[in-house]
């Protein structure tokens, strides 16, 4: 049977699209750490805390949708490259705080070569109305599958 393009009509097709892009994240996560040192998740937490200085681990896991031992993970590779420096919070001594060190900071500014490029790329061949839309889709789909396949339980991993 040839390779055929996706039609969407049916979920089996809209899966593939999914794998599809699950897999380009994946490969271009790899190609980030061996250009600039981080991976693509790890570059999603320094984005989020370069413009959060100050935020909690657990308000990072909030903010990226993951689960908070996943984020631990992340952090403690980030701390121990010198990208993020975590220090405890005065008025919460259970809790620490992160900021960016001068190296996380150029980490930050990088936009070359990186997923966060690629879709602003895609963003601009696209119109608000199909951002839009898909952002929607995508939102459904997390809902319905964290529905059908947890029992409507949250997510033991990334969301």
């Amino acid at each position: 049977m040839p390779d055929l393009p996706p039609t969407c009509d049916e979920p089996l097709d809209f899966l593939r699209l999914l794998w599809s892009l699950d897999h380009a994240l994946q490969a271009a996560s790899k190609r980030m750490l061996a250009r600039h040192g981080v991976t693509g998740p790890q570059r999603h937490a320094i984005r989020f805390i370069g413009r959060t200085p100050g935020i909690t681990a657990g308000a990072l896991a909030r903010a990226l949708q993951d689960h908070p031992s996943t984020i631990t993970g992340i952090l403690k590779r980030l701390v121990d490259h010198g990208l993020v420096h975590r220090k405890v919070h005065s008025g919460d001594r259970r809790k620490a705080v992160l900021t960016l060190t001068e190296a996380g900071h150029r980490v930050e500014s990088t936009v070359e070569g990186t997923v966060e490029a690629a879709v602003r790329r895609a963003f601009d061949r696209l119109g608000k109305d199909d951002i839009q839309a898909t952002c929607r889709v995508f939102s459904v789909l997390v809902e319905s599958i964290v529905e059908v396949t947890a029992g409507g339980r949250a997510p033991a991993g990334r969301g």
